[in-house]
Protein backbone atom coordinates (compact mmCIF):
# COMPACT_ATOMS: atom_id res chain seq x y z
CA UNK A 1 0.00 0.00 0.00
CA UNK A 2 1.29 3.56 -0.51
CA UNK A 3 1.87 5.75 2.40
CA UNK A 4 2.37 9.49 3.00
CA UNK A 5 3.78 11.29 5.88
CA UNK A 6 2.63 14.45 6.68
CA UNK A 7 6.05 15.64 8.69
CA UNK A 8 6.69 18.10 11.67
CA UNK A 9 3.39 19.95 11.97
CA UNK A 10 3.79 22.63 13.95
CA UNK A 11 -0.04 21.51 15.14
CA UNK A 12 -2.29 18.42 14.97
CA UNK A 13 -5.38 18.92 15.77
CA UNK A 14 -6.76 15.51 15.75
CA UNK A 15 -10.70 16.01 16.64
CA UNK A 16 -10.37 12.76 18.46
CA UNK A 17 -12.35 11.32 21.62
CA UNK A 18 -9.81 13.69 23.81
CA UNK A 19 -9.22 16.44 21.23
CA UNK A 20 -5.46 15.93 21.15
CA UNK A 21 -3.46 18.49 19.96
CA UNK A 22 0.12 17.50 19.02
CA UNK A 23 3.29 19.60 18.82
CA UNK A 24 5.88 18.62 16.24
CA UNK A 25 3.84 16.05 15.22
CA UNK A 26 3.08 13.92 12.71
CA UNK A 27 0.67 11.91 10.48
CA UNK A 28 0.65 8.74 8.24
CA UNK A 29 -1.70 7.73 5.90
CA UNK A 30 -1.90 4.12 4.17
CA UNK A 31 -4.33 2.64 1.98
CA UNK A 32 -6.96 5.52 2.15
CA UNK A 33 -7.21 5.82 5.90
CA UNK A 34 -4.76 7.41 8.54
CA UNK A 35 -2.49 4.62 10.03
CA UNK A 36 -0.73 6.63 12.72
CA UNK A 37 -0.91 9.92 14.61
CA UNK A 38 2.49 11.12 16.35
CA UNK A 39 6.34 12.32 16.77
CA UNK A 40 8.92 10.68 14.98
CA UNK A 41 7.15 8.56 12.67
CA UNK A 42 8.60 7.64 9.50
CA UNK A 43 7.85 6.18 5.92
CA UNK A 44 9.31 4.84 2.56
CA UNK A 45 7.15 6.27 0.57
CA UNK A 46 6.43 10.41 0.14
CA UNK A 47 6.79 12.37 2.98
CA UNK A 48 5.16 15.93 2.95
CA UNK A 49 6.35 18.56 5.36
CA UNK A 50 4.51 20.61 7.37
CA UNK A 51 6.38 22.89 8.99
CA UNK A 52 5.15 26.04 9.87
CA UNK A 53 1.51 24.34 9.32
CA UNK A 54 -1.49 23.38 11.22
CA UNK A 55 -2.90 20.17 10.16
CA UNK A 56 -6.76 19.69 10.80
CA UNK A 57 -9.16 16.96 9.77
CA UNK A 58 -10.78 17.88 6.21
CA UNK A 59 -13.59 19.96 7.06
CA UNK A 60 -17.11 18.60 6.08
CA UNK A 61 -20.12 20.73 4.14
CA UNK A 62 -23.84 19.18 5.18
CA UNK A 63 -26.04 22.05 2.98
CA UNK A 64 -24.81 23.37 -0.57
CA UNK A 65 -26.95 24.04 -3.98
CA UNK A 66 -24.07 23.94 -6.09
CA UNK A 67 -26.03 24.72 -9.29
CA UNK A 68 -26.41 27.98 -7.52
CA UNK A 69 -22.14 28.83 -8.36
CA UNK A 70 -23.83 30.38 -11.78
CA UNK A 71 -25.98 32.89 -10.01
CA UNK A 72 -24.00 35.19 -7.43
CA UNK A 73 -24.86 38.41 -6.53
CA UNK A 74 -27.71 38.39 -9.20
CA UNK A 75 -29.76 41.86 -9.62
CA UNK A 76 -33.17 41.45 -7.95
CA UNK A 77 -32.04 38.88 -5.36
CA UNK A 78 -29.45 40.50 -3.48
CA UNK A 79 -31.64 42.24 -0.72
CA UNK A 80 -34.10 40.13 -0.74
CA UNK A 81 -35.81 38.32 1.72
CA UNK A 82 -36.06 34.33 1.27
CA UNK A 83 -39.20 34.06 -0.40
CA UNK A 84 -38.67 36.97 -2.55
CA UNK A 85 -35.17 35.83 -3.40
CA UNK A 86 -36.58 32.66 -4.95
CA UNK A 87 -39.00 34.29 -7.22
CA UNK A 88 -36.37 35.99 -8.55
CA UNK A 89 -34.16 33.28 -9.40
CA UNK A 90 -36.77 29.91 -9.50
CA UNK A 91 -36.96 31.50 -13.56
CA UNK A 92 -33.08 31.65 -14.53
CA UNK A 93 -32.32 28.50 -13.17
CA UNK A 94 -35.53 27.14 -15.25
CA UNK A 95 -33.37 27.68 -18.37
CA UNK A 96 -30.48 25.48 -16.48
CA UNK A 97 -29.52 21.93 -18.25
CA UNK A 98 -27.23 19.10 -17.78
CA UNK A 99 -23.70 21.40 -18.94
CA UNK A 100 -25.31 24.14 -16.51
CA UNK A 101 -25.35 21.40 -13.74
CA UNK A 102 -22.18 19.91 -14.48
CA UNK A 103 -19.91 22.81 -15.04
CA UNK A 104 -21.46 25.04 -11.56
CA UNK A 105 -20.89 21.75 -9.39
CA UNK A 106 -17.21 21.57 -10.45
CA UNK A 107 -16.79 25.27 -9.67
CA UNK A 108 -18.55 24.89 -6.29
CA UNK A 109 -16.73 21.63 -5.38
CA UNK A 110 -13.11 23.13 -6.21
CA UNK A 111 -13.89 25.96 -4.30
CA UNK A 112 -15.18 24.31 -1.34
CA UNK A 113 -12.07 22.04 -1.59
CA UNK A 114 -9.57 25.17 -1.23
CA UNK A 115 -11.22 26.07 1.77
CA UNK A 116 -10.43 22.58 3.62
CA UNK A 117 -13.67 21.32 2.37
CA UNK A 118 -13.21 16.97 2.05
CA UNK A 119 -16.86 16.03 2.38
CA UNK A 120 -19.91 17.63 1.05
CA UNK A 121 -23.88 17.18 0.65
CA UNK A 122 -25.40 18.71 -1.94
CA UNK A 123 -29.17 19.64 -2.44
CA UNK A 124 -30.50 19.28 -6.06
CA UNK A 125 -34.38 19.86 -6.00
CA UNK A 126 -34.66 21.18 -9.87
CA UNK A 127 -34.01 19.38 -12.90
CA UNK A 128 -34.87 21.59 -16.14
CA UNK A 129 -34.02 20.54 -19.73
CA UNK A 130 -32.79 16.66 -18.77
CA UNK A 131 -30.74 17.99 -15.85
CA UNK A 132 -30.33 14.52 -13.45
CA UNK A 133 -28.60 14.31 -10.57
CA UNK A 134 -26.14 12.21 -12.38
CA UNK A 135 -24.60 15.27 -13.69
CA UNK A 136 -23.76 16.73 -10.50
CA UNK A 137 -21.93 12.93 -9.40
CA UNK A 138 -19.95 12.82 -13.01
CA UNK A 139 -18.89 16.30 -11.63
CA UNK A 140 -17.88 15.57 -8.32
CA UNK A 141 -15.89 12.07 -9.33
CA UNK A 142 -13.30 14.42 -11.35
CA UNK A 143 -13.02 16.81 -8.43
CA UNK A 144 -12.29 14.19 -5.96
CA UNK A 145 -14.36 15.04 -2.90
CA UNK A 146 -15.96 12.58 -0.73
CA UNK A 147 -19.97 13.54 -2.30
CA UNK A 148 -23.36 13.02 -0.40
CA UNK A 149 -25.47 14.31 -2.88
CA UNK A 150 -29.35 14.36 -2.39
CA UNK A 151 -32.09 13.94 -4.77
CA UNK A 152 -34.31 16.88 -3.64
CA UNK A 153 -37.87 17.72 -5.54
CA UNK A 154 -40.48 20.29 -5.60
CA UNK A 155 -43.93 19.09 -6.67
CA UNK A 156 -46.64 22.32 -5.66
CA UNK A 157 -46.15 24.88 -8.23
CA UNK A 158 -47.51 28.32 -8.30
CA UNK A 159 -50.65 27.51 -10.07
CA UNK A 160 -51.44 24.95 -6.66
CA UNK A 161 -50.62 27.76 -4.11
CA UNK A 162 -46.70 26.81 -4.33
CA UNK A 163 -43.59 29.20 -4.43
CA UNK A 164 -41.83 27.57 -7.53
CA UNK A 165 -43.01 28.10 -11.39
CA UNK A 166 -45.46 25.16 -12.17
CA UNK A 167 -42.42 24.52 -15.15
CA UNK A 168 -39.99 23.84 -12.13
CA UNK A 169 -42.28 20.85 -10.58
CA UNK A 170 -42.70 17.28 -11.34
CA UNK A 171 -45.19 14.62 -10.96
CA UNK A 172 -44.94 13.04 -7.18
CA UNK A 173 -44.83 9.63 -8.40
CA UNK A 174 -41.78 10.03 -11.43
CA UNK A 175 -40.20 12.12 -7.77
CA UNK A 176 -40.12 8.39 -6.34
CA UNK A 177 -39.20 6.56 -9.08
CA UNK A 178 -36.08 8.74 -9.85
CA UNK A 179 -35.37 8.88 -6.02
CA UNK A 180 -35.13 4.85 -5.96
CA UNK A 181 -33.44 5.16 -9.66
CA UNK A 182 -30.35 7.49 -8.41
CA UNK A 183 -30.00 5.20 -5.11
CA UNK A 184 -29.64 1.91 -6.77
CA UNK A 185 -27.00 3.39 -9.40
CA UNK A 186 -24.80 5.61 -6.98
CA UNK A 187 -25.48 5.18 -3.69
CA UNK A 188 -22.72 3.22 -1.35
CA UNK A 189 -23.23 2.37 2.37
CA UNK A 190 -19.75 0.73 2.51
CA UNK A 191 -17.44 2.35 5.04
CA UNK A 192 -15.15 4.41 3.36
CA UNK A 193 -17.63 5.26 0.65
CA UNK A 194 -16.95 8.13 -1.71
CA UNK A 195 -20.54 8.57 -2.46
CA UNK A 196 -23.81 8.14 -1.10
CA UNK A 197 -27.24 9.48 -2.02
CA UNK A 198 -29.99 10.73 -0.07
CA UNK A 199 -33.44 12.06 -0.36
CA UNK A 200 -34.41 15.44 -0.19
CA UNK A 201 -38.09 17.31 -1.13
CA UNK A 202 -37.11 20.94 -0.90
CA UNK A 203 -39.40 22.37 1.28
CA UNK A 204 -42.23 22.10 3.08
CA UNK A 205 -44.05 24.71 1.30
CA UNK A 206 -43.11 23.15 -2.26
CA UNK A 207 -44.32 19.27 -1.86
CA UNK A 208 -46.90 17.57 -0.10
CA UNK A 209 -47.40 15.89 3.61
CA UNK A 210 -47.81 12.79 0.72
CA UNK A 211 -44.31 13.47 -0.88
CA UNK A 212 -42.66 14.18 2.51
CA UNK A 213 -44.13 10.71 3.97
CA UNK A 214 -43.33 8.77 1.45
CA UNK A 215 -39.96 9.75 0.52
CA UNK A 216 -39.62 9.11 4.35
CA UNK A 217 -40.71 5.52 4.09
CA UNK A 218 -38.79 4.95 0.98
CA UNK A 219 -35.48 6.35 2.64
CA UNK A 220 -35.96 3.66 5.08
CA UNK A 221 -36.50 0.98 3.34
CA UNK A 222 -33.36 2.10 0.94
CA UNK A 223 -31.56 2.33 4.40
CA UNK A 224 -30.27 6.17 3.07
CA UNK A 225 -30.19 9.77 5.04
CA UNK A 226 -33.46 12.43 4.95
CA UNK A 227 -32.83 16.14 4.14
CA UNK A 228 -34.52 19.25 3.59
CA UNK A 229 -35.21 22.90 4.85
CA UNK A 230 -37.04 23.79 8.09
CA UNK A 231 -37.74 26.65 10.01
CA UNK A 232 -35.60 28.75 8.35
CA UNK A 233 -37.24 32.19 8.51
CA UNK A 234 -40.04 34.22 10.36
CA UNK A 235 -41.99 33.71 6.94
CA UNK A 236 -41.15 29.90 7.02
CA UNK A 237 -42.66 29.52 10.76
CA UNK A 238 -45.97 31.77 9.77
CA UNK A 239 -46.42 29.43 6.35
CA UNK A 240 -46.66 26.30 8.78
CA UNK A 241 -48.85 27.72 10.78
CA UNK A 242 -51.16 28.86 8.35
CA UNK A 243 -50.73 25.95 6.00
CA UNK A 244 -50.39 23.31 8.64
CA UNK A 245 -51.79 24.64 12.22
CA UNK A 246 -48.15 23.08 13.73
CA UNK A 247 -44.40 24.63 13.74
CA UNK A 248 -42.05 23.60 11.63
CA UNK A 249 -40.55 20.81 14.72
CA UNK A 250 -44.13 19.04 14.80
CA UNK A 251 -44.59 19.24 11.07
CA UNK A 252 -41.76 17.01 10.72
CA UNK A 253 -42.19 14.76 13.42
CA UNK A 254 -45.34 14.23 12.26
CA UNK A 255 -44.26 12.42 9.23
CA UNK A 256 -41.13 10.65 10.41
CA UNK A 257 -38.98 13.31 9.19
CA UNK A 258 -37.13 13.29 12.82
CA UNK A 259 -34.07 10.61 13.65
CA UNK A 260 -30.36 9.86 13.17
CA UNK A 261 -31.01 9.60 9.88
CA UNK A 262 -32.80 13.14 9.25
CA UNK A 263 -30.92 16.32 8.92
CA UNK A 264 -32.51 19.87 8.20
CA UNK A 265 -31.07 23.08 7.02
CA UNK A 266 -31.06 26.57 8.85
CA UNK A 267 -33.58 26.00 11.86
CA UNK A 268 -33.14 29.42 12.47
CA UNK A 269 -36.14 29.66 14.06
CA UNK A 270 -36.58 26.72 15.74
CA UNK A 271 -37.70 27.01 19.68
CA UNK A 272 -36.91 25.31 22.86
CA UNK A 273 -39.16 22.30 22.21
CA UNK A 274 -38.23 21.31 18.57
CA UNK A 275 -34.86 21.33 19.92
CA UNK A 276 -35.59 18.95 22.33
CA UNK A 277 -37.00 17.34 19.76
CA UNK A 278 -34.39 17.15 18.12
CA UNK A 279 -31.79 16.57 20.76
CA UNK A 280 -33.60 13.32 22.11
CA UNK A 281 -34.27 11.72 18.30
CA UNK A 282 -30.44 12.52 17.48
CA UNK A 283 -31.85 14.60 14.32
CA UNK A 284 -29.27 16.72 12.59
CA UNK A 285 -28.90 20.44 11.94
CA UNK A 286 -26.68 22.20 8.92
CA UNK A 287 -26.11 25.60 10.33
CA UNK A 288 -25.60 28.35 7.60
CA UNK A 289 -24.86 31.40 9.23
CA UNK A 290 -23.17 33.94 6.13
CA UNK A 291 -26.68 32.35 4.41
CA UNK A 292 -29.19 33.06 6.85
CA UNK A 293 -27.24 36.92 7.25
CA UNK A 294 -27.75 37.78 3.54
CA UNK A 295 -31.21 36.68 3.51
CA UNK A 296 -31.65 38.34 6.86
CA UNK A 297 -33.30 35.00 8.27
CA UNK A 298 -31.91 35.60 11.60
CA UNK A 299 -29.04 34.20 14.11
CA UNK A 300 -29.80 30.46 14.52
CA UNK A 301 -29.38 29.10 18.30
CA UNK A 302 -26.43 27.24 17.81
CA UNK A 303 -25.42 27.45 21.75
CA UNK A 304 -28.54 26.35 22.45
CA UNK A 305 -28.20 23.66 20.29
CA UNK A 306 -24.79 22.42 21.07
CA UNK A 307 -26.17 22.35 24.76
CA UNK A 308 -28.52 20.05 24.28
CA UNK A 309 -26.47 17.84 22.11
CA UNK A 310 -28.07 18.41 18.89
CA UNK A 311 -26.05 17.05 16.29
CA UNK A 312 -24.52 20.25 14.41
CA UNK A 313 -22.21 20.64 11.10
CA UNK A 314 -21.97 23.37 8.67
CA UNK A 315 -23.17 24.66 5.79
CA UNK A 316 -22.39 27.32 3.21
CA UNK A 317 -25.47 26.88 1.60
CA UNK A 318 -26.11 28.01 -2.26
CA UNK A 319 -23.88 30.68 -3.91
CA UNK A 320 -26.61 32.33 -4.89
CA UNK A 321 -27.62 33.45 -1.35
CA UNK A 322 -23.96 33.51 0.24
CA UNK A 323 -22.42 33.82 -2.01
CA UNK A 324 -19.52 32.45 -1.21
CA UNK A 325 -18.89 28.38 -0.93
CA UNK A 326 -15.77 29.14 1.79
CA UNK A 327 -16.06 26.65 4.75
CA UNK A 328 -13.68 28.22 6.90
CA UNK A 329 -15.55 31.90 6.56
CA UNK A 330 -18.58 29.56 7.84
CA UNK A 331 -16.44 28.24 10.81
CA UNK A 332 -15.94 31.92 12.22
CA UNK A 333 -19.17 33.41 10.76
CA UNK A 334 -20.78 30.51 13.08
CA UNK A 335 -18.13 31.73 15.90
CA UNK A 336 -18.78 35.18 15.79
CA UNK A 337 -22.89 35.09 15.17
CA UNK A 338 -22.81 32.98 18.57
CA UNK A 339 -20.63 35.46 20.55
CA UNK A 340 -22.68 38.82 19.00
CA UNK A 341 -25.86 37.21 20.51
CA UNK A 342 -24.84 36.12 23.84
CA UNK A 343 -21.24 37.21 24.46
CA UNK A 344 -17.72 36.78 23.79
CA UNK A 345 -17.66 33.25 25.54
CA UNK A 346 -20.17 31.83 24.13
CA UNK A 347 -18.16 30.05 21.13
CA UNK A 348 -13.74 29.60 21.12
CA UNK A 349 -12.55 29.31 17.67
CA UNK A 350 -11.44 25.58 18.52
CA UNK A 351 -15.71 24.64 18.85
CA UNK A 352 -16.33 26.06 16.13
CA UNK A 353 -13.62 24.69 13.94
CA UNK A 354 -14.92 21.23 15.51
CA UNK A 355 -18.45 22.03 14.52
CA UNK A 356 -17.22 22.39 10.82
CA UNK A 357 -15.21 19.03 10.82
CA UNK A 358 -16.22 16.40 13.33
CA UNK A 359 -19.42 18.08 13.81
CA UNK A 360 -20.35 17.70 10.06
CA UNK A 361 -19.35 14.18 9.86
CA UNK A 362 -21.69 13.04 12.87
CA UNK A 363 -24.75 14.64 10.93
CA UNK A 364 -23.82 13.23 7.88
CA UNK A 365 -23.59 9.55 9.29
CA UNK A 366 -19.95 9.72 9.04
CA UNK A 367 -17.88 7.85 11.87
CA UNK A 368 -15.32 7.25 9.27
CA UNK A 369 -14.53 10.63 8.90
CA UNK A 370 -14.57 14.25 10.76
CA UNK A 371 -10.96 13.35 12.83
CA UNK A 372 -7.50 12.23 12.50
CA UNK A 373 -6.79 9.27 14.49
CA UNK A 374 -5.83 5.89 13.68
CA UNK A 375 -8.36 3.76 11.54
CA UNK A 376 -10.37 6.98 10.26
CA UNK A 377 -10.27 7.93 6.31
CA UNK A 378 -7.33 9.81 5.19
CA UNK A 379 -9.22 13.35 4.38
CA UNK A 380 -6.92 16.27 5.89
CA UNK A 381 -6.40 19.29 5.31
CA UNK A 382 -2.53 21.31 5.89
CA UNK A 383 -2.85 25.15 6.80
CA UNK A 384 0.14 27.54 6.09
CA UNK A 385 0.28 29.76 9.52
CA UNK A 386 3.72 31.21 8.01
CA UNK A 387 2.06 33.72 5.99
CA UNK A 388 0.81 37.04 6.72
CA UNK A 389 -2.53 35.76 7.58
CA UNK A 390 -0.83 34.64 10.91
CA UNK A 391 1.59 36.73 11.93
CA UNK A 392 2.19 38.28 15.12
CA UNK A 393 -0.53 35.13 16.52
CA UNK A 394 0.29 33.74 20.14
CA UNK A 395 -2.07 30.60 18.87
CA UNK A 396 -1.41 29.78 15.17
CA UNK A 397 -3.88 26.65 16.06
CA UNK A 398 -6.96 29.22 16.67
CA UNK A 399 -6.94 29.48 12.87
CA UNK A 400 -10.91 30.92 13.18
CA UNK A 401 -8.88 33.79 15.21
CA UNK A 402 -5.82 34.80 12.94
CA UNK A 403 -4.93 32.43 10.28
CA UNK A 404 -5.74 31.25 6.11
CA UNK A 405 -8.99 30.89 4.97
CA UNK A 406 -7.38 28.96 1.83
CA UNK A 407 -5.54 25.71 2.17
CA UNK A 408 -2.34 24.91 1.29
CA UNK A 409 -2.83 20.97 0.66
CA UNK A 410 -5.84 18.62 1.18
CA UNK A 411 -6.06 14.93 0.99
CA UNK A 412 -9.40 13.02 0.29
CA UNK A 413 -8.98 9.09 0.68
CA UNK A 414 -5.33 9.71 0.55
CA UNK A 415 -5.20 11.41 -2.53
CA UNK A 416 -3.99 15.02 -2.69
CA UNK A 417 -6.62 17.42 -4.07
CA UNK A 418 -5.07 20.57 -3.51
CA UNK A 419 -1.52 21.46 -3.61
CA UNK A 420 0.57 24.38 -2.57
CA UNK A 421 -3.15 26.27 -3.12
CA UNK A 422 -3.71 25.18 -5.94
CA UNK A 423 -6.47 22.43 -7.36
CA UNK A 424 -4.25 19.32 -8.97
CA UNK A 425 -7.25 17.13 -9.90
CA UNK A 426 -9.11 19.30 -12.52
CA UNK A 427 -8.01 22.93 -14.89
CA UNK A 428 -9.71 25.06 -12.96
CA UNK A 429 -8.99 27.85 -14.86
CA UNK A 430 -10.61 26.81 -17.96
CA UNK A 431 -13.58 25.30 -16.07
CA UNK A 432 -13.94 28.96 -14.54
CA UNK A 433 -14.05 30.39 -18.29
CA UNK A 434 -16.72 28.19 -19.29
CA UNK A 435 -18.64 28.76 -16.27
CA UNK A 436 -18.54 32.54 -16.69
CA UNK A 437 -19.24 31.87 -20.40
CA UNK A 438 -22.47 30.18 -19.15
CA UNK A 439 -23.36 32.59 -16.67
CA UNK A 440 -22.84 35.49 -20.02
CA UNK A 441 -25.25 33.36 -21.63
CA UNK A 442 -27.99 33.05 -18.93
CA UNK A 443 -28.04 36.93 -18.48
CA UNK A 444 -28.59 37.04 -22.01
Amino acid sequence: MSEILIQNADTVLTMDATRRELHGADVLLRGGVVAEVGQGLSTTGRVVQAKGCVVTPGLVNTHHHLYQTLTRAVPGGQDALLFGWLKTLYPIWARFGPEEMFTSTQVGLAELALSGCTLTSDHLYLFPNGSRLDDTIAAAAEVGLRFHPTRGAMSIGESAGGLPPDSLVENENAILEDMIRVVDAHHNPAAGSMLRVGLAPCSPFSVTRDLMRNAALLARDKGVMLHTHLAENDEDIAYSLAKFGCRPGQYAQDLGWTGDDVWHAHCVKLDATEIDLFARTRTGVAHCPCSNCRLGSGIAPVRAMRDARVKVGLGVDGSASNDAGNLMAEARQTMLLQRVALGADAMSAREALEIATLGGAQVLGRPDCGALEVGKRADLAIWDVSGVESAGSWDPAALLLAGPTRVRNLFVEGRQIVGDGQMLTIDLPRVVERQNHLARRLMA
